[in-house]
């Protein structure tokens, strides 16, 4: 059982927020995928999702009854575990969408990438927490930039850029908070910039492409710019109100791809419109902002570095998912928190909250 005196500290908001993003979810997944599911089941892919949320419910109350305090001690043994579950997929794993990312275990398809995100905030915060405000000189720094660089080299061999830039986004947000060096912060956000046509020839020819579409979608419209172009296409026909639920022709009738997992906000936008979306937006900034708030008001810096991770990995995905449904991010294959097909993704979000809330749950010293 949980002592009844961390439970005045569990915060009901962002448990309210979570469960409701994840209904909105379950909906609008079952909006999308009811006309063409695989299955014979026509809400497949929606129960499933329930079902994955209901799972997740359990794991993240049995999470809460232990100390995200104990992590601070095994952080180097799950750091190595996350570099060898990396390595697993390249070895093991099994493709789809041209990509090797998945592991195969029963019924269920995981991708340990997703995973690693959580695991990397982890590991990261314990990392940071023993160097918090000693980030001034290269040698200090050298080793912080290579705890983030080993896994994000692995990821990218999957490939998966997306997960790699979500790593580099979370490191960004965290040594911010452990007070590293801000004219070395910004002098190497500028190298990267100057490197990127080395970068650039590293990417695949379908990432190259994914970027070039970007720049401009009717290069290829019926190719890689096809995905853009249908979601711009689904977000600016729901107008104001949206054609309602389960009534949206681009998601219905086919034209928009992957509508229950990438641009799962273009059916919300064509269904539910601006009114709709600028909802689930809200929904978004409430959870961000009791994150923030819990990492201010958190007991150590463990914590509050790991708040700050959390944070820093569901904006990054907001911006660019969103983003990349509109037309103003290139498509990589970045998931919507909470509201994405998929039980990976789904996981680490839910694993996400669980923290947080075990964050604010123990923001005070109990006095027994």
């Amino acid at each position: 059982m949980i002592n009844n005196k961390l439970l005045r500290n569990l915060d009901c908001t962002l448990i309210g927020v979570t469960v409701l993003l994840n209904i909105i979810s379950i909906i609008m997944i079952g909006s999308a995928t009811h006309v063409n599911s695989i299955a014979e089941d026509r809400y497949w892919y929606m129960q499933r999702q329930g079902i994955f949320f209901l799972v997740n419910v359990l794991i993240v109350f049995f999470t809460l009854k232990f100390d995200y305090r104990n992590l601070l001690q095994a952080s180097k043994v799950i750091y190595i575990f996350n570099l060898l579950m990396l390595v697993a997929v390249l070895v093991v794993g099994h493709s789809a969408l041209g990509a090797q990312r998945w592991i195969q275990i029963g019924p269920v398809s995981l991708q340990p990438s997703e995973f690693s995100k959580i695991i990397m905030i982890v590991t990261f915060a314990a990392f940071l927490e023993e160097r918090k405000g000693k980030l001034k000189k290269l040698v200090d720094i050298a080793p912080v930039l290579l705890f983030v660089i080993i896994p994000a080299i692995i990821v990218m061999k999957q490939p998966d850029l997306g997960t790699s830039l979500v790593f580099f986004a979370i490191m960004l947000g965290m040594v911010y908070v452990a007070g590293i060096n801000t004219r070395f912060l910004l002098s190497s956000m500028g190298i990267c910039v100057l490197l990127l046509p080395v970068f650039w020839q590293v990417l695949k020819e379908y990432q190259k492409s994914r970027i070039k579409v970007f720049l401009n979608p009717e290069m290829d419209p019926l190719g890689s710019g096809y995905h853009v172009i249908q979601s711009k296409i689904a977000i600016g026909s729901g107008l104001i109100t949206g054609k309602g639920l389960f009534q949206g022709t681009q998601s219905q009738l086919s034209f928009l791809p992957e509508n229950h997992t990438d641009f799962i906000f273009a059916v919300i936008g064509e269904e539910l419109g601006l009114i709709g979306c600028l909802f689930v937006l809200l929904l978004y900034a409430i959870l961000i902002y009791r994150g923030l708030k819990i990492a201010m008001n958190a007991q150590d810096d463990f914590g509050a570095l790991i708040a700050v991770g959390i944070v820093s990995m569901f904006i990054f995905h907001l911006f660019v998912n969103i983003g990349m449904t509109i037309g103003i991010m290139p498509v990589t294959g970045v998931p919507l928190p909470f509201m994405s097909y998929g039980v990976s993704a789904l996981t680490t979000n839910m694993l996400s909250v669980g923290l947080l809330l075990n964050i604010n749950m123990r923001k005070q010293k109990l006095m027994f």
